[in-house]
């Protein structure tokens, strides 16, 4: 009697061993199976998009170079992972006149508090992103004559230009520059270099960002099929 239950048992048990070998064999093909098309929709969903934030200066040398070397080529390589946000102010000061109006002080002195405006007049007209960030770039490029810029390159990217010379004319413009001094002012950390770029609200590893800012995006969003090898 004693054989006969121990040889039911040994069956038993090799019978739930295969059970669950053939159960783990199912779950590993449908992960890998090119036509499982729920995966495959799941997966694409969970990459970024990653909001990077961009604290510059319209005169800032480094802030022309992560615009131009970094930012609008890694935007042009993956913009469905890239949500990019740009705010104009870098280390200037606002202050408030006593008739209510708005006088700004910038790093670079009063030309780059006009291109600052020109830009941030720009960013709020443009709602194209890859529009925004060729009209930015191409003004970054120098701002020496801040309007002129703004037109020549507005022109080149087909967009109206004269709605954007009436925001800087009027005390909107200036109420735009004050906005994004504000939020400057309320980075933590607080800014000590220009640009600072924050990635999902993280300023992360500044010096990294700088460097290689898809390598970094990828990080933050977790890889990505096409851009992120």
């Amino acid at each position: 009697m004693h054989v006969i239950n121990s040889t039911r048992f040994r069956i038993l048990i090799s019978l739930f061993i295969v059970f669950i070998l053939w159960q783990v064999f199912r779950r590993w093909s449908n992960q890998d199976a090119p036509e499982n098309n729920d995966n495959n929709t799941k997966e694409s969903a969970s990459y970024g998009p990653v909001i990077v934030t961009v604290f510059y200066e319209a005169l800032c040398p480094d802030s022309k170079y992560f615009i131009i070397k970094q930012l609008q080529p890694a935007f042009y390589k993956a913009p469905a992972l890239i949500d990019f946000q740009l705010i104009p102010y870098g280390k200037a000061t606002t202050s408030t006149n006593s008739d209510g109006s708005l006088s700004f002080l910038c790093q670079h002195g009063e030309i780059e508090c006009n291109a600052n405006i020109y830009h941030a007049c720009c960013i709020e007209a443009i709602d194209e992103p890859k529009v925004l960030i060729d009209v930015i770039a191409c003004m970054i490029r120098n701002n020496l004559l801040p309007k002129e810029a703004m037109q020549k390159c507005t022109r080149e990217h087909q967009v109206e230009w004269e709605p954007i010379q009436k925001c800087y004319d009027s005390p909107h413009g200036a109420e735009l520059l004050k906005m994004h001094g504000e939020l400057t002012h309320a980075l933590r950390p607080s800014v000590t270099f220009i640009p600072t770029i924050t990635l999902n609200q993280s300023q992360g590893r500044q010096a990294s960002i700088l460097k290689d800012l898809l390598q970094e995006v990828c990080k933050v969003a977790g890889g990505h099929p096409d851009v992120c090898q």
